[in-house]
């Protein structure tokens, strides 16, 4: 059964950093695209990062581009997210995916998401 899993949320200062990781199991993700969304209160879940599955290419929102990074460790089956100079409207739940299409947001597989509160 494949499971994904997110972790390193929380609550942090305006200009702060957090790293959030993906883990996921159930068989091997070293093939797949994986990526990152987000939902805001109210609004629908959007895309934010994806990375291809040799690492080799990554694709960002505008929104978040030179701030955030993706990251992925084949060997681990995780995927990290680098937030940093971090904003209160990077407020959201964060949602990795594998095999995620930014334009559908559609993804094979979900995890729960992980809440990241930037706030003084």
């Amino acid at each position: 059964q494949v499971q994904v899993v997110e972790s390193g949320g929380g609550l942090v200062q305006p200009g702060g950093s957090l790293r959030l990781s993906c883990a996921a199991s159930g068989r091997t993700f070293s093939g797949d695209n994986m990526g990152w969304f987000r939902r805001t209160p109210g609004k629908e879940r959007d895309f934010t990062a994806s990375i291809n599955w040799s690492g080799s290419s990554t694709d960002y929102a505008d929104s978040v581009k030179g701030r955030f990074t993706i990251s992925r460790d084949n060997a681990k089956n995780t995927v990290y997210l680098q937030m940093n100079s971090l904003k209160p409207e990077d407020t959201a739940i964060y949602y990795c995916a594998v095999r995620p299409n930014r334009y559908t947001n559609y993804a094979a597989y979900w995890g729960q998401g992980t809440q990241v509160t930037v706030s003084s």
